[in-house]
């Protein structure tokens, strides 16, 4: 996957995403977001926010950055936000946005989709504040499953449209942050996809 190619695929995804998987997700991305445990006025960065589907589930005293690398998508998620949603055109591989900027982060399926999904999970990680909550809905392979020929021939065939199924957990959490974990528990289609909480530890002194 490149980002050119996956701006050709959403592009043409757009218009029926929301249809295609919004009801499919919408629970899991509900316990997402409930597990960030977000307060009034906190900051939230929506990291790869597609058509918007996590808008409607977070709370109007959260301040929401949304991004996204799509314009297509972003016009759609533009029609889910609140008044103190910021809509921003950005790479999640490469984020304009301050160190230590956010009280939460939310990667709800986009380290499956984007070429590099480790930098975009750094990216997230330097954005949070100490003490900060990031929160990973996606789909990984078992750590101790091995790639069949049968799945990495499918793998091939399922990015073309524009997602890895797959990359393993420890292909997208650095070493240094796997001890940050909170919790990893299975979502949906037997555990194919999980939801990961991560806390990033308090600065020292």
């Amino acid at each position: 996957m490149n980002n050119q190619r996956n701006l050709q695929i959403y592009r043409l995804w757009s218009p029926l995403y929301d249809a295609a998987v919004g009801r499919v997700f919408d629970r899991p991305r509900r316990r997402a977001i409930d597990l960030l445990q977000l307060q009034p006025g906190e900051r939230l960065l929506l990291s790869g926010a597609g058509t918007g589907l996590d808008l409607p589930l977070i709370p109007p005293e959260i301040w929401v950055t949304a991004v996204d690398l799509s314009p297509s998508m972003l016009q759609k998620a533009r029609e889910k936000g609140h008044g103190r949603t910021t809509f921003a055109l950005m790479d999640a591989q490469a984020l304009a946005l301050p160190d230590h900027t956010c009280d939460a982060a939310a990667l709800n399926l986009i380290l499956s989709v984007v070429p590099d999904g480790q930098t975009a999970f750094r990216e997230a990680w330097r954005t949070l504040r100490p003490g900060g909550r990031l929160v990973i809905f996606d789909k990984f392979l078992p750590e101790d499953g091995r790639l069949s020929p049968l799945r990495g021939a499918a793998g091939k065939i399922i990015a073309a449209l524009g997602t890895d199924p797959n990359r393993h957990l420890s292909d997208v959490i650095p070493q240094e942050q796997m001890a940050a974990i909170s919790s990893n528990d299975p979502a949906i289609f037997r555990g194919q996809y999980r939801l990961v909480l991560l806390r990033k530890p308090q600065a020292n002194g």
